[in-house]
């Protein structure tokens, strides 16, 4: 057995704004660099749809923006990602598709709950995200306006827009009809629906740019159909199915203003930020748009629209195999950080 590179932080029993408690709690979370005798070279980089710490710390690199020699990086782990408390590693009667639905605000409170209960951090350099991570960022902000120095979004919103809605309610019925989909929750592995899944992923998250240049071609795969199986469905049929659900309700119903704090006003929550903001969308991201994001820039006090000159669709803002997208969003946060 392998041991676990990654800390938890025992929550107890939590109330949700679902009205149900999420009881004996758990937040995986992993930490790089020190902090600064002051505390305030604290950056806060949360996970995105899918994924985990693991998937994401790439980015955490000496002499890049999220530098580990000057600054304190801390990545939760997202509700529902199989680390933190999760459809499958929650025990009955919340296992599974009895799993309570947790919104990003009830992520971000507890997010909150371990900089100043376990780590003693009450103010905030950066919080960076990508997709369900700049989601969580804009949360962040709005939440708790007075601890955010800086926000950082690649590619995600500030509420989840009604074609991203579209875009997921795809996904979850392919998943969904597989066999193995059972009274709410799934019977076993539902291979079939997660290599649909996959598939119709695939031609969301990359543009129609990206497929007619064959850049798949560039990064390790000898056709499409390789790209396709190789490439998506490989990377969902390593996910749980429950926790991929308990996920996409989780992003569907992100809206920083559905809350007791803005009473569904989203002009308000938006205004209510005063951290330093760079909005960063991709030109070609088919769900999280520069049209969205240019909507919630205009209600915001100090925000900078910058988006990613790319063909990598919503990719463009996890740019593992693509040196030129990140770095012009290195760049980009490191600017933001020198301000």
């Amino acid at each position: 057995m392998s041991l676990r590179d990654y800390e938890v932080f025992e929550l107890g029993d939590v109330p949700l704004q679902s009205g149900l408690t999420l009881r004996n709690a758990q937040l995986a979370y992993k930490t790089f660099g020190r902090l600064d005798t002051e505390r305030r070279n604290v950056i806060i980089y949360p996970t995105s749809y899918g994924a985990q710490h693991s998937d994401t710390e790439w980015l955490i690199r000496r002499g890049r923006a999220l530098d580990p020699e000057r600054y304190f990086i801390v990545i939760p782990n997202m509700f529902g990602n199989g680390l933190s408390s999760s459809p499958s590693n929650t025990g009955p009667p919340h296992d599974r598709g009895r799993f309570p639905a947790v919104t990003v605000a009830d992520n971000v409170r507890m997010q909150r709950r371990l900089l100043s209960e376990r780590l003693g951090i009450d103010r905030i350099a950066l919080v960076y995200g990508w997709s369900m991570g700049g989601q969580q960022a804009y949360h962040w902000a709005a939440l708790f306006p007075d601890m955010v120095e800086r926000m950082a979004v690649v590619c995600g919103s500030a509420r989840t827009a009604p074609h991203n809605q579209v875009f997921l309610e795809g996904i979850k019925y392919a998943l969904m009809a597989d066999p193995a989909w059972r009274d709410g929750y799934f019977a076993e592995p539902p291979v079939r629906g997660l290599r649909a899944m996959g598939r119709i992923y695939a031609g969301w998250a990359l543009s129609q740019a990206f497929y007619r240049e064959e850049l798949w071609r560039g990064i390790g795969f000898s056709s499409l159909e390789d790209f396709l199986i190789a490439g998506w469905e490989a990377n969902y049929l390593r996910r749980d199915a429950d926790n991929l659900l308990a996920m996409i309700w989780t992003w569907q119903h992100a809206d920083i203003s559905a809350n007791e704090l803005y009473g569904g006003d989203r002009a308000k929550a938006l205004g209510a930020i005063t951290a330093d903001a760079l909005i960063m969308p991709s030109t070609t991201d088919l769900y999280f748009t520069v049209a969205d994001s240019e909507r919630e820039v205009a209600h915001m006090r100090r925000a900078e629209l910058r988006p990613i000159p790319s063909i990598w669709g919503h990719r463009a803002g996890n740019p593992t195999q693509n040196p030129e997208d990140d770095d012009f969003i290195d760049r980009a946060v490191k600017e933001l950080l020198g301000r």
